[in-house]
């Protein structure tokens, strides 16, 4: 089963609250025709019921209620794999180093429900410039037994997204697991894999939950650290615990 992402891109009001309004990569034109008053039942999901959970909701709400519920999710550390353009680094908040060597795939090792801020750092044609996107991981995969590195869940960040943060707008992509039963049957890597994007109007977690399972929420934006040392925890969600996925060199064998 492949993981695929949708996106969105929201021009953020310095007087608002950020909000994370996901859209997926298949553009979905709106209508400027009026129409009829909203009937009720609009408001109902798949099956005929209301979301309780939604992608507009604070970092770090949907992951609690994920560990509240059912699964061998508590103290997992589950893989995941970072990329991106050309010449893009990541790194993870280390200890009072504050962020550790950049990686341009960079695999650490994230608890569920867990919200976790990286930096990118090498943004082309941006010298200098510096993001600090958050991941919040919201479910784990099931890989075949002891390949659980082998297939972590792919966070891949396109120039797109980067541009878009540094302008000021917020992107919010939600990865899902596709289901097998309705899956395109096309061969694709984390790279190619392409977003699924929808209008503003429309929830990402809950389309994505009607495609496959969603799996992680990753929100980018043009904030920075605070000055004040004082608030850093509160910057980085109280440094949750993560570990590091060495690779193994080219060449060496297994």
């Amino acid at each position: 089963m492949m993981t695929r992402q949708t996106r969105s891109r929201t021009n953020v009001a310095s007087s608002t609250a950020m909000l994370a309004l996901a859209t997926f990569s298949c553009l979905v034109l709106m209508s400027n025709t009026m129409t009829a008053a909203a009937d009720p039942s609009d408001y109902l999901g798949s099956g005929e019921r209301h979301h309780v959970l939604r992608g507009d909701m604070p970092a770090g709400v949907i992951g609690q209620a994920r560990l509240a519920g059912r699964g061998p999710v508590q103290n997992y550390f589950q893989p995941v794999a970072f990329s991106g353009p050309d010449g893009v680094g990541f790194s993870m908040p280390q200890g009072s180093e504050l962020f550790g060597t950049e990686d341009p795939s960079l695999q650490v090792g994230l608890l569920i429900g867990g919200v976790y801020r990286f930096r990118i750092t090498g943004i082309p044609d941006a010298e200098g410039a510096e993001l600090y996107p958050t991941v919040e991981l919201i479910d784990r995969i099931y890989p075949p037994p002891g390949l659980a590195t082998t297939y972590p869940i792919p966070i891949n960040l396109d120039r797109d997204d980067l541009e878009a943060a540094l302008e000021g707008r917020l992107v919010t992509r939600v990865i899902y697991l596709e289901d097998p039963t309705t899956a395109f049957p096309l061969a694709e890597t984390p790279q190619t894999s392409r977003a699924i994007e929808l209008s503003e109007h429309q929830d990402a977690l809950e389309v994505a939950d009607r495609m496959g399972r969603p799996v992680a929420i990753v929100r980018i934006g043009s904030v920075a650290p605070p000055s004040a040392a004082a608030l850093m925890p509160q910057f980085f969600f109280g440094y949750p615990a993560w570990t590091p996925i060495y690779q193994p060199e080219q060449g060496v064998q297994q």
